[in-house]
């Protein structure tokens, strides 16, 4: 994404993330991933929920950071330096994410949007 596009919160956003795919990531977990010998990385998961990058469009009420698109994207970009597998785990839950929190009730928001963006389930 172009740097003129983006607004400064999101540049710093971008950092944040970008520096979390550099230090949260070691090289093997990738290399595993290929092989598939790991299927889910739940280590990352959880360190990623820790970050509070899942769910980051959605309500802070939810556990999300309520910010917009464009940081959506924008983390999308950096997790998507290291592959095609963390990118799609990493983007499952901003798909089944956006059905529960526009058409899904107070409760399944709770039972189900809120443990997603923290980590404690899963998507798919």
């Amino acid at each position: 994404m172009y740097d003129y596009l983006i607004s400064e919160e999101n540049k710093k956003f971008r950092e944040e993330v970008r520096e979390f795919v550099k230090n949260a990531v070691p090289p093997s977990l990738l290399k595993q991933m290929d092989k598939d010998e790991i299927q889910y990385p739940s280590e990352w998961m959880e360190a990623l929920a820790k970050q509070n990058l899942i769910g980051i469009r959605f309500p802070k009420k939810y556990g999300g950071r309520g910010l917009n698109w464009e940081s959506e994207i924008i983390a999308q970009e950096e997790v998507g330096v290291l592959g095609s597998s963390l990118t799609c785990l990493f983007s499952l839950p901003s798909i089944c994410g956006e059905a529960l929190n526009k058409f899904g009730t107070e409760d399944q928001k709770l039972n189900y949007l809120k443990p997603m963006c923290e980590g404690k389930k899963f998507t798919a």
